[in-house]
């Protein structure tokens, strides 16, 4: 029998060293730069005296705790929403349980970016002893439904609030820059090529092994995915959806009131009691949270001060404001996260003293 060499052992080992370092920098390290850089960026826009004075006597913490509220219903919102979808494939689990995926999601999120998503379709995958793919189909579904909805109020803001988009369009690069791209048809020509190429892969290969396995996964995606379409309370999982972003732009709006610089939007004419100037605020943060980072920092604030900045609020301020409103976002979520821990630590207690007495 022919014997492999140490050197033929060596190679897979090797690649999949490789593969595994380039992961670990895609999905850790880069939203980690992203986030030092931005984060960088604030704090030369900041004078850290002017930040203290403000933390200590320039917040009304009234709306800021408010806010923190208002958080809070956005995460059980969520779950129900998500119970929805479950439960049309059969899949049960307890709402606790949904909120405290939930809660967890975005504590995690926080030091690993992105793994939240995945930790919470594993959880409630494993606690009910249900298809993985099809419950990440679902999480897509209910993810595709927050897009759709950044979308919508992207198109409200340019409706009701053209200029001001159209001014940070102009006065910044990466507004011209987006316009310069948008604007190019080789931009066009290079989407268009790339659906091509993705249709001619699935068609041409489509007898191939790991286009198979792809397919299916796709497949089981899609049913999570089209439970939506299918299932009872189609109207109550929109009204879930409208309820979650309701949340957060209010608890957006609640922290305008903690702040002299953007209170004062709220009462000046043109602004219909701050609401304008919270919605490009907000918008623009929902954009910037695509962007990968540690729990948002970074890009959700230099978009908020973006916002704020179209309507006449100092740099400086801005940023005091959205480290201030982050902050206690994080503090929430940390204690959320504390909460899941607990939550689920006890689950598997019960559930070990359970056998027990069987036994």
């Amino acid at each position: 029998m022919e014997q492999s060499s140490p050197l033929n052992n060596e190679k897979p080992a090797a690649a999949g060293g490789a593969k595994s370092v380039i992961s670990t920098v895609l999905r850790y390290l880069i939203p980690l730069a992203i986030t030092v850089l931005l984060v960088w960026y604030m704090f030369t826009k900041i004078n850290f005296s002017e930040l203290w004075d403000t933390i200590r006597h320039g917040v009304d913490y009234r709306w800021i705790l408010l806010a923190m509220g208002i958080s809070v219903f956005s995460h059980v919102f969520r779950a129900l929403r998500w119970q929805l979808q479950l439960n049309s494939m059969e899949i049960k689990p307890p709402l606790m349980a949904l909120c405290c995926s939930i809660f967890g999601t975005y504590a995690l999120n926080l030091v690993f970016p992105r793994l939240g998503e995945v930790w919470r379709c594993t959880y409630i995958a494993q606690r009910e002893k249900a298809s993985f793919t099809k419950v990440l189909g679902s999480m897509v579904a209910d993810r595709l439904s927050d897009t759709l909805m950044v979308l919508m109020l992207l198109l409200l803001t340019l409706v009701v609030a053209h200029d001001k988009i159209m001014a940070f369009m102009d006065k910044y690069p990466i507004g011209q820059g987006l316009l310069s791209l948008l604007s190019s048809p080789w931009f066009w020509v290079g989407v268009v090529g790339v659906c091509l190429l993705v249709w001619g892969v699935f068609h041409f290969l489509r007898d191939a092994g790991p286009v198979k396995k792809v397919r299916r996964m796709l497949l089981d995606l899609w049913n999570g995915f089209a439970s939506v379409g299918t299932m009872k309370g189609k109207w109550l999982f929109l009204f879930y959806t409208f309820a979650i972003w309701g949340c957060y732009f209010f608890q957006l709006y609640a922290a305008f009131y903690a702040f002299g610089c953007t209170r004062a939007l709220c009462e000046q004419s043109g602004t219909v009691a701050g609401l304008l100037p919270c919605l490009v605020a907000f918008v623009f943060s929902s954009i910037g949270m695509a962007v990968p980072s540690n729990g948002g920092l970074g890009p959700w604030n230099v978009a908020v001060v973006f916002g704020l900045m179209l309507y006449g609020v100092a740099e400086s301020e801005a940023t005091s404001m959205s480290i201030v409103v982050w902050s206690a976002q994080t503090i929430m979520l940390i204690i959320l996260g504390v909460y899941t821990a607990i939550y689920i630590a006890g689950g598997k207690k019960r559930s070990r003293n359970l056998k027990e007495n069987v036994q």
